[in-house]
């Protein structure tokens, strides 16, 4: 993404969302902040451009992050729309997917 990254965009709505699943403030802040796998989510852009982070944890627990960038007094900030951390199936095909072979 080449963007200039203000800081996050945090209130009761998305943070209520994030935290329903366990999963922290801070622990979504540190991996948008170094995500690996970011991709388009074109299924919930309809009414802004929106995408999909997928990382691990401090621990290795893998999470993921839909989010968008709102622009706001000149800056453009990062905000989480919902974070949970991957179910096994989810992990398996993300593991596979980024495995490499010799």
């Amino acid at each position: 993404m080449d963007r200039s990254i203000a800081g996050f965009d945090w209130d009761d709505g998305n943070t209520a969302k994030c935290l329903k699943h366990g999963v922290s403030i801070a622990e979504i802040e540190l991996a948008l902040n170094s995500p690996s796998i970011v991709a388009p989510d074109p299924k919930h852009s309809i009414e802004e451009q929106r995408f999909i982070a997928i990382e691990r944890n401090q621990v290795g627990r893998p999470m993921f992050i839909a989010f968008t960038f709102r622009e706001l007094h000149g800056e453009t900030l990062i905000r989480a729309v919902s974070a949970r951390y991957m179910h096994k199936e989810e992990i398996e095909k993300y593991e596979k997917s980024t495995r490499y072979d010799n």
